[in-house]
């Protein structure tokens, strides 16, 4: 009998279950007809591999809890997100990985040359050569292969679309060449090295993770290079809330002092008492030395201070509260950060410009809407950018117009809390 390819399998619909798992009832079609697109192009444009040709996806993620917690080696829960990077891909037997992402011009990736390319610093190749680098670096042989990728993870919105470019990545190489042995963790560090060493962004551990491991997860970033990650078990769709991401329409641009000055004066305060990050000064011992440290490093210092304190606890509450099934109390520890974050962190709106205020009006407007239910918080670094909201299910449509109407059509994206991270979607 003659052996089924990619693309006669996913038109037969017999992976339709797949596509639910990753983004929900009533969009397997949709998802089936998306990914047969992908692997048309992929056979269209490799065809001497496309006999070897798998499906892969690695999501977004969405920061829930422990909002600028991570810096201070503190406590984080994060969760993937239904929009994902998909790739149909295929060893080529060659030295060489091509990759063909949609609207975009082709990369050809020399594994000859492992080492970081200044030329290639700050771009996508620089993230491929780097996964494949650092998979070699621990010992396995990584070939060349040939990938078409398409991604509807929202840029610039606080979803991580990098650190899930990374990921597929990752997966790509370790299913064709290192048999399935490296594990989610594993894979979000390499793609944590790949944007450190060879894009030249010195990022955390939290998105890669968000993306690598699935469904929400809380991360204990005690030890940064080795931090704890734990599965956090509870069912999102059984909650009978949507998860919003809101553009307010705000830009990011110039706001690298705002972001700057979170973890300067976090550590300033750390510093007062010998210590690089809050993580390390008991919260007991800053309260009792309140007057002096407020006289050293300032009132905003100190209520960034209070703000660590207050959501490194709410992140791992949050994730009690989930494994518990207790939904409700979720949300008011969800508010309880989302204040903390605008009173204490004050990174809801820029200091240097006070007509700007974006993130401020959406959330305001965000908590009208909701009437006392749900709860809604700023999403991501804040100053610009995204809110987050979880809206009660019969509210959603209510909530989604009159968000739109004063952020603009196409502002509220409704997401789900996928519970796969980066994956082979076929064959399994």
């Amino acid at each position: 009998m003659e052996q089924l390819n990619v693309l006669q399998i996913l038109q037969s619909g017999r992976y339709d279950n797949a596509f639910v798992a990753l983004y929900g009832r009533g969009n397997a079609a949709a998802s089936r007809e998306r990914a047969s697109k992908l692997v048309e192009g992929f056979q269209k444009s490799f065809p001497a591999s496309f006999h070897q040709a798998a499906l892969f996806s690695a999501p977004g993620r969405t920061e829930i809890g422990g909002n600028h917690t991570d810096h201070q080696r503190g406590h984080v829960l994060c969760g993937s997100v239904n929009m994902d990077t998909l790739a149909c891909a295929a060893p080529n037997g060659s030295r060489e990985i091509c990759v063909i992402s949609e609207g975009y011009a082709p990369l050809r990736i020399n594994l000859e040359q492992p080492e970081p390319d200044d030329n290639e610093r700050n771009t996508t190749a620089a993230l491929v050569r780097g996964v494949a680098a650092k998979i070699s670096e621990q010992g396995y042989s990584v070939g060349g292969f040939d990938a078409c990728v398409t991604s509807n993870v929202l840029s610039g919105m606080g979803l991580s679309s990098s650190a899930a470019f990374e990921v597929l990545m990752g997966n790509i190489i370790n299913h064709f060449f290192c048999h399935g042995t490296l594990d989610g963790i594993r894979l979000a560090k390499i793609g944590q090295y790949a944007e450190n060493v060879y894009f030249g962004k010195p990022c955390g551990l939290m998105d890669q993770m968000g993306c690598s491991v699935g469904g929400a997860i809380s991360i204990d970033f005690a030890d940064p290079a080795s931090p704890i990650v734990k599965k956090t078990d509870f069912d999102f769709s059984r909650s009978g809330h949507a998860l919003c991401i809101i553009d307010t329409g705000s830009d990011h641009a110039d706001l690298t002092d705002d972001y700057a000055a979170i973890p300067r004066e976090m550590g300033e305060v750390a510093a007062h008492f010998g210590k690089s990050v809050l993580r390390d000064v008991p919260e007991e011992q800053f309260y009792a030395e309140l007057s002096s440290v407020r006289a050293r490093c300032g009132d905003r210092a100190v209520l960034r201070a209070m703000h660590f304190y207050d959501d490194d606890r709410a992140a791992l509450e949050e994730a009690a509260a989930l494994e518990a099934g207790d939904f409700d109390r979720f949300l008011a520890l969800v508010n309880a950060s989302g204040l903390s974050s605008a009173v204490q962190l004050q990174n809801t709106c820029t200091f240097a410009d006070p007509k700007r205020q974006a993130v401020s009006l959406a959330i305001a407007l965000a908590k009208r809407l909701l009437d006392g239910t749900g709860a809604v918080r700023v999403h991501g670094g804040g100053f610009a950018g995204t809110i987050q909201a979880f809206v009660p299910e019969n509210r959603l449509e209510g909530f989604k117009s009159g968000i739109e109407r004063i952020c603009g059509e196409g502002s509220c994206h409704i997401l789900r809390i996928r519970p796969q991270g980066g994956c082979v979607i076929l064959p399994e």
